[in-house]
């Protein structure tokens, strides 16, 4: 019979919903801190963001945009930031309820998510964005200039960044789905025709700009993620 992780004693599910309650509440707290410091900082923030863009001119084209703009860019930076102590929230919640078996599977689990997320925000600034922004500024720049309205592009790069960093959970979807004996990694290998129609799809999707170089790039790594899925399923023999 297995045994949960802490079995001191049982509590009742009132117990439970103000304990989820704390959490809950630790976690909006922190997300608030941490907006509102971002919000302090937004100009050092907006000059990271617009590093991918050097040489384009940003114009406030409505009244307020840079205000909205700030607020938004705050919110996602909360939101990423505070993410990791959200999972780690989840994570005190569940783990009494858990046996030591489950606990060694799903702990692992929360922080290759966090991990992979944040592999794949790093990997959109540094590969896909500046390659997009290139094409997009090259392509008829003999003909119109390049001068963009500030919020569309903090639209597009968030946007950017945000997607990438969920299509970067596929590793872990595939092993949830390997350890529940949905999908086995031998199922997941027969299905690689599919995968590379599926990436070219999911590439096209997911970015934001036009331009088949970023999407190529997005593609590609999706495929590597896929294979390195089922390799890590190969080695737990699922």
């Amino acid at each position: 019979m297995t045994q949960n992780w802490n079995n001191d004693h049982n509590m009742s599910i009132f117990e439970h919903l103000e304990e989820l309650r704390h959490r809950v509440f630790a976690s909006l707290i922190m997300f608030s801190i941490v907006t509102i410091i971002s919000f302090l900082y937004i100009k050092n923030i907006s000059y990271i963001l617009q590093q991918p863009a050097i040489g384009i001119k940003f114009l406030q084209l409505a009244p307020g945009e840079y205000f909205f703009a700030s607020v938004k860019i705050a919110i996602y930076s909360g939101l990423i930031i505070s993410s990791p102590f959200t999972i780690y929230q989840i994570m005190l919640f569940i783990l009494p309820g858990l046996t030591k078996k489950e606990t060694f599977l799903i702990v692992p689990i929360l922080i290759s998510s966090i991990f992979l997320f944040f592999l794949g925000v790093l990997f959109a600034y540094k590969i896909l964005a500046p390659a997009a922004l290139k094409f997009l500024i090259n392509y008829g720049k003999s003909i119109v200039e390049p001068i963009w309205s500030f919020e569309q592009y903090f639209n597009f790069i968030l946007l950017l960044l945000f997607s990438t960093g969920i299509a970067f959970q596929i590793p872990v979807i595939q092993v949830i789905l390997g350890i529940t004996n949905i999908f086995s990694s031998n199922q997941m290998l027969e299905s690689w025709k599919y995968i590379l129609f599926t990436s070219t799809i999911l590439g096209a999707v997911l970015t934001p700009s036009t331009d088949p170089l970023t999407q190529v790039c997005l593609s590609i790594a999706i495929i590597v993620l896929y294979f390195g899925g089922i390799i890590i399923l190969k080695s737990l023999n699922k």
